[in-house]
This record gives C-alpha cells, structure tokens and sequence, in this order.
C-alpha cells in the first residue's frame, strides 16, 4: 500500500513525494487495471518489477546487470562495456505532469546525450506506455538509437515474426518456426548467445501463465544501429536470465536535438503450458491489432 500511496502524492503533491522518497527510497508505481509496474528513479530510472496481481514477470536476482528492466543509447560499440553510469545506475530526476510520471537522466558527458523516460498508462488497452527520449547536449552532430533491455528468467518460451532463417548468427540458438512466427524455448548452455532479427514491431515472453507483449515501431531493414537490430535476444550462460531487447531507428541528431520512442507494455494471463501454439499467436494479435 505504502508504494501506491506515493504514486497519488507524486500525482497530488509531487514535490513532497520526491522529497520523501529521495530519503527512504521508494520505487514509483504505475498501474493500471491488475497490472503494476515498479520503477526506482535512485537506481538508474529501472523498472524493477512487474506484476498481474501479485505474479511476477520480471528477473529478480541480483547481482549486477542480471535484474529489472533498463535503457541504454545504441550501437553499443560507442561506449562498449559496462553500462554507461548515467544511463544505467546513476539517480534520475523525477518530475510529474499530467498523470504522467517523468524520469530525467544526468547528461553523460562521455556521449553527450540525456536521458529521459516518461511513463504513462492507456486504460482503454490496459497496458503500460514508456516514452524514452535521447537528448543531444554535446556540440557535435551525433547519431544514436534507442534501446530498451528487459531481463526475465530464463523460463518458458520467447516468439517474435521473423524468419528463423533469417535470425543471426544462424543456429547459435535453437529457433522453430510455426504459426507463422519464430519460436525460442529456453534452454540452458555453458556459455553466453545473442541473436539479431528483423521483426514486425512486437516481441513476446510467455511463462508461468503470463504473456508480456511490448509493441513499438516496426523498423525497415536499413533504420537499425551499424551492427545492431529492431529485435535481440541475448541469453546469459547457466539457466540464470535472458534480455528481451528492442531498438529503435537509427537517428541523426543535431545539437540540441532529441529523439521519442515509444514502447507498449502489455501484460495478461493465458491458460495452457509455455510452449509454441495458435492461442498465443492470437493473443498477440489481439494485443498488437496485426
């Protein structure tokens, strides 16, 4: 009760909110309909859980870039490994405007760019809908994507439309096709895998009676980063977590510009085991209006 209470004081009393919450470290809660979204704006703006009632969705282990959902600028070969702090673990600002709560980064004075992520809620299709801009404060002409990572177990099965024959690097894991899409049971192996694929603006995770769908812009083949895609599964070694990723297009930003990019978070239960079938295809539809 106590988390929800602060989401109406942000509402109400922002100021007081962030104030209270900057001391005792409360995660801000969005929901809508039986679906709650926590985020900690201190530990680097991450969406650290989501639940349908009380069942969780999101990986909850601990150790560090093995849990929550986060974003970081693309192509990663700019700033290559760990994380970029102000992006990743570093507080972000909060403020609130029109029901609407948003996430400020510190501007990364490596890469130029701010950060900002604006959480909302659409009643009418009962998701969750984050808006994440990148902002451009160096003196430079700089191009940049979008890149949202979200870690779940590694449990149930992931599909997306795309070839299988086109997911890369070919057979590094184990995709099949069928209801005209592309399938991944999870599996566990000693060693860590990522593939790349072009898909159709949705990716979905299904498991322990939960289907996650996120929807965002369906990107042609030439938008995506050097070396990057509109679609990225990366699997950790061991049976521990794997990243749902998405990307969004490739952008040329003048100084002092930024770019929006909107990703769709729906979640809702499904009846019959994790495994490929028309009944999650048509959910997906339904959710996707594809």
């Amino acid at each position: 009760m106590k988390k929800v209470i602060c989401l109406l004081q942000l509402l109400l009393l922002p100021l007081a909110c962030i104030e209270a919450r900057a001391e005792n470290e409360e995660p801000l809660v969005v929901s809508v309909g039986d679906v709650s979204m926590s985020i900690d704006a201190q530990r680097g703006g991450k969406i650290m859980s989501l639940k349908y009632k009380e069942q969780e969705v999101i990986s909850q282990l601990r150790w560090p870039e093995s849990f929550g959902s986060t974003f970081w600028t693309s192509p990663q070969k700019e700033w290559n490994w760990p994380p970029v702090p102000e992006f990743d673990k570093q507080p972000y600002t909060v403020e609130q405007h029109d029901g609407r709560i948003m996430l400020t980064s510190q501007k990364s004075e490596r890469l130029g760019f701010r950060i900002g992520k604006e959480f909302a809620v659409d009643e009418k299709t009962g998701s969750i809908v984050i808006t994440y801009s990148i902002k451009n404060e160096s003196d430079d002409v700089r191009q940049v994507a979008p890149w949202e990572i979200t870690r779940v177990p590694n449990e149930g099965i992931i599909f997306f439309d795309a070839p299988v024959e086109a997911i890369t690097p070919q057979g590094l894991m184990d995709f099949k096709a069928g209801h005209g899409v592309a399938w991944y049971q999870t599996d566990e192996a000693p060693a860590n895998r990522k593939v790349n694929a072009d898909g159709k603006g949705w990716l979905a995770y299904a498991n322990n009676g939960l289907l996650l769908v996120k929807t965002f812009d369906d990107l042609q083949t030439e938008q995506p980063a050097p070396d990057e895609a509109e679609v990225q599964v990366y699997v950790n070694r061991g049976k521990t977590y794997i990243e749902l990723e998405s990307q969004g297009a490739y952008t040329t930003l003048q100084p002092g510009e930024k770019l929006s990019w909107t990703v769709g978070w729906h979640l809702l239960p499904f009846s019959g085991e994790a495994q490929p079938s028309e009944a999650l295809v048509k959910k997906v539809k339904e959710v996707t209006g594809k």
